[in-house]
């Protein structure tokens, strides 16, 4: 129940946010922290009432503008099938139209307008109703919403006046049949009153929720003991839906199951095995679906979340460094850190995290992640409650211990950059299945690497060796990739390794050596080649079976460097004095066959750019020389 209570503690601490209106970056689309009995709906049609309860004006809705915040009962936000449970303001054409049946709808055993205007009435006869709720039921009760909207050539009917269902005639098809799937009846309205003096519309009027919130309230009873909160309050079985988006039908909490007895044999009822009262269900459901849309990562259905209950903005585990302190990470100078001094640079940039709270407040940090197995029910697969000081240091530690230099983001502007830092998740999925990796596959290998962060769990192994591999088979993929493929490689194999990117000439293993080698013969070959030419190396076609068999392998790439290093002349001095001098630290009885292990990527990685960085510092004091 914990994940319950921090979520409705959240939603306690963001009071003053309920109704306000937020759009997401990267869509616009709209959304809000829901008042509790509220749920959204994508609606078709928007119907104007004057406030003396007549008609006034209808138009068909963007699908931009089709999300609407609309009040819920119990009953209605959990309605399916043949079941009638009327929305107690908007709704679907066949329960807010008394004149359904007239223009040829299909009549049910139980009348859903009857249901509805009744409902609708209570409302609007309590002493707790609003102009706008009265208005609206004034107009909707004459029973003529689909008479005024054919006249006003929204709705259209055949000779035999029957609502057209499709449009088959010639001409520019009306906007309503772009939007209507499966007939008129399943067209959502919503409704709002124009007023000259009163501007919000009813779907964004906090007086409409507080209406509609002290209404339903006044009618709750039954009280039972909230295994949350530890209070007596009006209790609930039937807990929301559309978590992840307004479409999305799994329920986390669902105890509605009495013919495949899921609670019976231990219990009669499914309030003993667990009660949860309806304010604490909606407030919990309702903060939850405002922070997944707030900062959620959903992947393929799964959604990865981490919130305060104070400060709801968190440094996230799907992130990498750059995202976190993009000044931090990205390589303005040629500067090469040592592991203390790196691990020192990221806990000044997270600081800022740390310092957003008083050092006396118990204020924690929340991860979860959810997914659904089938199209009713959600599970959650992970949750952890941590104090906050401790999962900022668990950051800077898997900052800091799988840190190397990467080359695959891009500025503002664009341009490609240097970062060092440690990979996001989905960045290291892809290094390790490709990018065209189902995102079943990616979701997958994005949650085992949160226990790693969270955790300091040990990144699993076959992840790792997956990336090894495939770093180490360049040729069977295009250049940008394997560059980021190797990189991130390197970052997962330091974990362990704890290297830095600067080339360590004291380290004597025989891999890491082998590596270097394999890298000096890699520049040598290139710079012979000149930049004009494309083609992959000897050194780089060759590197699979090099980490396989490496004795074997240099022997034949040794040979291909020769007339390379004939072309170079004096210019390849330099890169063959540096085979000779690698090759001299191998022991003779490690100068063998045996696979290579992860660390020979750490030694080629770290020696291509120790010869590429002095290439440059020479190419620039050239430069300068003029």
């Amino acid at each position: 129940m914990s994940w319950l209570l921090n979520l409705y503690q959240t939603y306690e601490s963001n009071l003053d946010l309920v109704g306000e209106i937020e759009k997401k970056s990267y869509n616009n689309q709209e959304f809000t922290l829901l008042p509790i009995s509220h749920t959204t709906q994508n609606a078709h049609i928007e119907v104007q009432i004057t406030p003396d309860g007549e008609f006034h004006s209808a138009e068909a809705i963007d699908k931009n503008d089709a999300s609407t915040l609309i009040p819920c009962t119990e009953d209605s936000a959990s309605r399916a099938g043949a079941k009638v449970a009327p929305y107690p303001l908007h709704d679907k054409l066949s329960y807010v139209a008394g004149d359904f049946v007239t223009y040829g709808g299909e009549a049910k055993k139980e009348d859903p307008f009857a249901a509805y205007i009744k409902q609708l009435g209570e409302w609007a006869e309590s002493p707790y109703a609003v102009p706008k709720v009265i208005s609206i039921y004034r107009y909707l009760r004459k029973g003529r919403l689909i008479e005024d909207l054919v006249k006003e050539r929204i709705l259209y009917t055949d000779a035999n006046k029957r609502l057209l269902d499709k449009w088959e005639q010639e001409g520019v098809k009306p906007p309503i049949f772009s939007v209507m799937v499966g007939g008129p009846e399943g067209l959502f309205v919503r409704f709002n009153v124009r007023s000259d003096d009163d501007f919000n519309v009813v779907w964004k009027d906090p007086e409409m929720y507080d209406s509609f919130v002290q209404y339903y309230g006044s009618r709750l009873s039954d009280e039972d003991l909230c295994y949350v909160t530890g209070r007596r309050q009006p209790g609930t079985d039937k807990h929301a839906n559309k978590i992840r988006n307004a479409g999305d039908k799994a329920k986390l909490i669902s105890a509605n199951d009495t013919s495949g007895f899921t609670f019976r044999g231990r219990f009669a009822l499914s309030r003993e095995a667990a009660s949860i009262s309806y304010e604490v269900s909606q407030k919990a459901h309702n903060a939850l679906k405002w922070l997944i849309n707030r900062q959620g990562k959903i992947i393929d259905g799964r959604v990865f979340l981490v919130w305060g209950n104070d400060e709801l903005d968190q440094p996230g585990l799907t992130e990498d460094l750059f995202s976190l302190a993009p000044e931090t990470a990205q390589v303005k100078e040629r500067i090469s850190y040592t592991y203390p001094e790196y691990a020192r640079e990221v806990a000044k940039a997270l600081d800022g995290y740390r310092s957003r709270i008083a050092k006396e407040s118990r204020e924690n940090v929340n991860i979860l992640i959810l997914d659904s197995a089938t199209t009713g029910r959600m599970a959650v697969l992970y949750y952890r409650n941590m104090d906050k000081q401790l999962y900022i240091d668990r950051l800077v530690k898997w900052h800091s211990m799988h840190v190397w230099l990467h080359r695959y983001r891009k500025n503002e502007a664009g341009e490609f950059i240097q970062f060092y830092g440690a990979p996001a998740p989905r960045d290291i999925a892809f290094a390790a299945y490709g990018p065209r990796a189902d995102e079943k596959i990616v979701k997958g290998l994005v949650e085992r690497i949160f226990p790693c962060i969270a955790d300091e769990r040990k990144v699993p192994e076959d992840i790792v060796r997956s990336a090894f591999y495939r770093a180490s088979n360049p040729v069977a993929m295009d250049n940008w990739e394997w560059e980021k493929t190797l990189s991130i490689a390197c970052a997962l194999i330091n974990g362990e390794e704890e290297l830095n990117v600067a080339i360590d000439e004291g380290n004597n293993q025989r891999d890491y050596l082998f590596g270097r080698l394999l890298a000096v013969a890699d520049v040598l070959e290139r710079r012979a080649l000149g930049s004009e030419e494309t083609r992959a190396t000897n050194a780089i076609r060759y590197m699979n079976a090099f980490a396989r068999h490496p004795e074997r392998t240099w022997s034949t790439i040794q040979s291909c460097l020769q007339p390379y290093q004939a072309r170079l002349g004096t210019k390849g001095t330099y890169l063959s004095k540096i085979i000779d001098e690698v090759a001299s630290k191998i022991q003779i009885a490690d100068f063998n066959n045996k696979p290579l292990s992860g660390l020979y990527l750490l030694g080629f990685y770290s020696q291509r750019h120790e010869l590429y960085q002095k290439k440059d510092n020479h190419e620039d004091a050239a430069e300068a020389s003029k």
